[in-house]
């Protein structure tokens, strides 16, 4: 899960699937065989998601935190304080807010509410935030208004993608067909 959030930065889900494919059929799909991975391996193995030197990387970082500050393990990542851990993910090169919260909540189960530009585009389209919103306002909106739930917060997100991808289009979005349009009137 984490080596998708990772892959997933500025590519298309199907582009990820092909690299994740490719990781495990060379039998790696696992911490210690990504940690010890030579870069060079690594990046060829995830080339079919783009930017493959950088996300090698980023990934490589990633492990070495967790390597370090974790002992290496996910069990003791996703049992630290969510906001601590957090931190922690986001003091790693190339890990900003959105790859944080995904490994959080789609990998740590905790309740933190994963924001992207799918989320900013339905809502600042229909008014509900400003076009400015910054990631943490738009998070703290979801956070504030929703019962701190890690299911509910991944169906809402699920939901959210959806719309976006079926209506709210970045090119030639179909707002007479959007579920959402009543929120217009």
């Amino acid at each position: 899960m984490m080596v998708g959030a990772v892959l997933t930065q500025n590519t298309s889900w199907t582009n990820v699937t092909k690299a994740l494919e490719q990781i495990k059929a060379a039998g790696m799909m696992n911490y210690q065989s990504l940690l010890n991975v030579p870069h060079k391996l690594l990046a060829e193995l995830i080339k079919p998601s783009g930017y493959y030197n950088l996300k090698a990387e980023r990934l490589k970082n990633l492990l070495q935190m967790i390597e370090n500050s974790y002992e290496g393990s996910l069990e003791l990542l996703f049992a630290d304080e969510p906001w601590a851990a957090r931190d922690n993910l986001l003091q790693v090169k190339g890990v900003g807010p959105e790859t944080a919260d995904s490994i959080l909540l789609y990998g740590g189960k905790h309740s933190v509410f994963v924001v992207d530009a799918y989320t900013h585009r339905v809502f600042s389209r229909h008014g509900l935030v400003p076009a400015e919103c910054d990631y943490n306002e738009l998070q703290e909106l979801f956070m504030d208004n929703l019962k701190a739930d890690h299911q509910l917060f991944n169906e809402y997100h699920a939901l959210i993608v959806k719309v976006a991808k079926s209506y709210c289009k970045k090119a030639k979005p179909n707002c007479q067909e959007c579920p959402l349009g009543v929120l217009q009137e």
